[in-house]
This record gives structure tokens, C-alpha cells and sequence, in this order.
């Protein structure tokens, strides 16, 4: 089973010129892996809002495109995103880190962990394009073509979980990382 720092240092390896939002656990990684104006550290108030940032995103900058890398434990508290997500064609990437605990929030179990399938759900929602990888040669090996398409993916990478996290602090303050953004992408029209 691959770690968390894993599947992002394949994240940050395969993602071309994409804005990536990452949340929850993601957050304290990240930063040592990417920090460009095109990073963002999202830790909202409410969990599950990740998704929904990165297709306004996706759909007011289609050329560009987005990745989201959200925990298993947010997605579940918004699974209606996944609908929204499936009836747009936007180029959005929804990475599921799917380590089987609310890690940051003290480490409790996921209702049904282990019996959830991210892809199948996914796909049971109109997202055509969604894959479960355990395995980290498995994930590095089709992480660029998944990343790049031009349609919404959800890929679910199964990481093992770490009790006793803290959540994590963004780097960045959040009106920083939004001037940051909002520049790097009117530099990208000009």
C-alpha cells in the first residue's frame, strides 16, 4: 500500500500546468511537494467542499483544468458533488485519498471503510472516467493520462491512514493564495 506523501509526490509529478487544490490531511504535504501560484490549500470550516471549489474553477477555466485532492472522509459528507461533477464537461481530476479514517479529526473510522468503492460510485453518478489504485506503480504508471483528460475522472488512491494527526495549517494565508491564484490565471489569458 502506498502512503499519502506517495500519491501526491505522483500528483505533483504528473500535473502539467493544472491549478491543484488540495484539503484536510493533503494540506500539510503539499507544500513540500508544489508551491506555485497555482496551488491551493483549502481547508474550509465544512468538510466536502473541495470538489464543488474545483469545478467553478474547472468550468470558468476549461483550458487550464483542475485537480482536487480531497480525503474519503470529506467526500462522503457531499457525495451529491459527484452528480453536479458528472453533468458538466469540465477538465476536473477528483484524487480520493481513501486512508479509511477522518484522520485529521482525531482519527475515527469511516462508516463501511474497506467496503466503499470510490470508482464504482463514481461511475454510478455519471462519472464515466473512475479508477481505485492500491498500488503505487500501479497509480504512477496511468497518473498522467488520468490527470490530463479533458472530461471529469475520479480516481480513489487507498493510502494507509495515520492515527493521531493534527489537522494541518495552510503555509499560506487564504487572501495570499487567492491574489496568487487570480494572478496566475489572468497571466494565463494574456
Amino acid at each position: 500500500m502506498m502512503t499519502h506523501r506517495q500519491a501526491l509526490e505522483v500528483v505533483a509529478r504528473c500535473r502539467g500546468q493544472r491549478v491543484v487544490i488540495v484539503t484536510m490531511g493533503s494540506v500539510g504535504i503539499w507544500p513540500d511537494l508544489s508551491d506555485t501560484p497555482l496551488d491551493f490549500s483549502y481547508l474550509p470550516s465544512s468538510m466536502g467542499q473541495g470538489v464543488p471549489l474545483a469545478l467553478g474553477l474547472a468550468l470558468a477555466r476549461p483550458e487550464r483544468g483542475v485537480i482536487v485532492v480531497t480525503g474519503d472522509g470529506s467526500l462522503l459528507m457531499n457525495l451529491g458533488c459527484l452528480a453536479t461533477v458528472a453533468a458538466y464537461p469540465a477538465p476536473i481530476a477528483i484524487v480520493v485519498i481513501d486512508n479509511q479514517l477522518y484522520e485529521v479529526t482525531g482519527g475515527q473510522a469511516i462508516v463501511n471503510a474497506g467496503r466503499i468503492d470510490y470508482g464504482l460510485l463514481a461511475r454510478s453518478l455519471g462519472i464515466e472516467q473512475a479508477y481505485n489504485f492500491d498500488r503505487l506503480d500501479d497509480w504512477a504508471a496511468a497518473a498522467a493520462t488520468i490527470l490530463s483528460q479533458a472530461q471529469p475522472t475520479l480516481t480513489s488512491l487507498r493510502v494507509a491512514g495515520t492515527l493521531g494527526q493534527k489537522t494541518p495549517s495552510a503555509r499560506r494565508p487564504m487572501a495570499e493564495q487567492i491574489a496568487r491564484l487570480q494572478e496566475a490565471l489572468a497571466e494565463g489569458q494574456r
